[in-house]
């Protein structure tokens, strides 16, 4: 087993990932940047190295800062967590390359899964179902014009080396096309340095379904079960349930085992997740993408089955065999506390001056903040995850309910009165639901 890990990451993640490397006796050893020393990540580690000033680009996102900060504590292994890192193939070769151990897929798998469209390719040849779409970048907005002709409006128009919900546009006729094509590829250079555009049929009510698979150290890959993450503001998750209330076992065994080519296909090892578009109408459901990381929304996941995927990322990491059963029971739900308004979502940092989190049965908090602590505007604004495990999907809602109502934040704008809002709307309390419910809810809102 890894003795010392580095977490190469902040927030709610790292301290979850320092917790479960804490149980296991692993040295740990926290990153941050000059305006997170506060954070109780920072404090929870075992050891603590400021590797630069807010910006990203100058410290969580610095390979050499993370590097040497890694050489001159002595760690064995360097954990990404999410977003920052996680997805940098050069990075994960580099960590390998250095003799360091990487708790995550193999560079070539992150390659691989990293472009969009190359992506696609690989999953259609390994026979997992792929949306209409273009099989190569589309030279120019003429090209994309033509292509359409064969694909159909609408049609998303996706930046090819994006991900998480950026760099995505729709549009339902040539003069939006146009319009979006555009955008799109100016986004996609500016945040990618990568221009390049993917078109795929746009279906206007679809549901986001995604599967947790694992590839174990003997090279076999394993699909868990599926997490439905249809709620959702501009492409990017507010609220996760599992099971998922649109998947029957039918259609979960072909989901499943989908999500299994796909690992197979890339060699997948360690914690990853096949992302799917699901047509409620019709059962049918295409390949999105496929997450080389530890998900934001892992612990419903955990709750359902009774296990710890930071715990099992390490055990194949170093090597173990590890044994994962496939039985699960009741139902999780997780809820995204970000600091936003609860109307139109816009970020509302700021000092934490209270910060009282809920407890009871059933109820989990992965927070990255605590009282006197300060949401800075140079990250995302998740701050905490509300995390509810109940028997059933009514218990759950029942318990998720009881707890938005007891955590009390005061100082940065958050989303709970959002959440106390869905947890009564009767289209998501109905389990039918897809990705446009949070524009039906918040239509016209200003």
């Amino acid at each position: 087993m890894i003795e010392s890990l580095l977490v190469a990451n902040r927030g709610e993640i790292a301290r979850r990932i320092i917790r479960t490397a804490k149980r296991l006796n692993i040295r740990t050893i926290a990153v941050h940047s000059d305006v997170d020393a506060d954070l109780p990540f920072v404090t929870e580690a075992d050891e603590a190295v400021c590797i630069g000033p807010a910006n990203p680009a100058q410290s969580y996102r610095n390979v050499e800062a993370v590097l040497a900060a890694a050489k001159a504590t002595g760690a064995q292994a360097i954990h990404p967590g999410y977003g920052f890192l996680s997805e940098n193939a050069a990075f994960a070769r580099t960590v390998a390359s250095s003799g360091l151990v990487w708790v995550g897929p193999g560079a070539d798998a992150i390659t691989a899964m990293g472009d969009k469209i190359n992506a696609r390719n690989l999953m259609a040849a390994a026979g997992v179902p792929v949306a209409p779409g273009t099989a190569e970048p589309v030279a120019d907005v003429d090209a994309a014009v033509a292509a359409v002709g064969e694909i159909g409006y609408p049609v998303m128009v996706k930046a090819a080396a994006g991900g998480g919900g950026m760099g995505m546009g729709v549009a339902a006729d040539e003069a939006a096309l146009r319009t979006e094509f555009g955008k799109v590829q100016a986004f996609a250079e500016r945040m990618f340095g990568d221009g390049s555009v993917l078109l795929e049929r746009y279906f206007p009510r679809v549901r986001h379904v995604e599967v947790q698979i694992l590839g174990l150290a003997d090279g076999r890959v394993i699909a868990l079960s599926e997490r439905e993450c249809s709620v959702q503001r501009r492409n990017q998750k507010l609220v996760e349930e599992a099971p998922s209330p649109a998947v029957g076992p039918e259609l979960r065994e072909r989901i499943l085992s989908a999500a299994v080519k796909a690992g197979e296909a890339v060699g997948y090892r360690n914690a990853g997740t096949v992302e799917c578009l699901l047509d409620p109408a019709t059962g049918e459901f295409f390949f999105l993408e496929m997450n080389t990381r530890l998900q934001v929304e892992h612990p419903i996941t955990e709750l359902i089955h009774g296990i710890d995927l930071v715990e099992l990322q390490l055990r194949i990491a170093s090597g173990e065999d590890v044994v994962v059963s496939n039985d699960k029971s009741g139902h999780a739900i997780e809820l995204r506390i970000n600091a936003e308004d609860p109307k139109r979502f816009l970020p509302g940092p700021g000092k934490v001056a209270t910060w009282v989190e809920p407890t009871g049965e059933g109820v989990r908090v992965d927070s990255g903040y605590a009282e006197g602590t300060t949401v800075t505007p140079h990250y995302d604004s998740l701050m905490a995850k509300l995390i509810i495990f109940g028997t059933d999907r009514e218990d759950a809602l029942a318990k998720a309910r009881a707890a938005v109502a007891g955590f009390e934040i005061v100082g940065p704008k958050n989303n709970l009165p959002f959440f106390a809002e869905l947890l009564e709307n009767d289209e998501f309390l109905s389990g039918d639901y897809d990705t446009a419910i949070v524009s039906r809810m918040r239509k016209g809102v200003r």
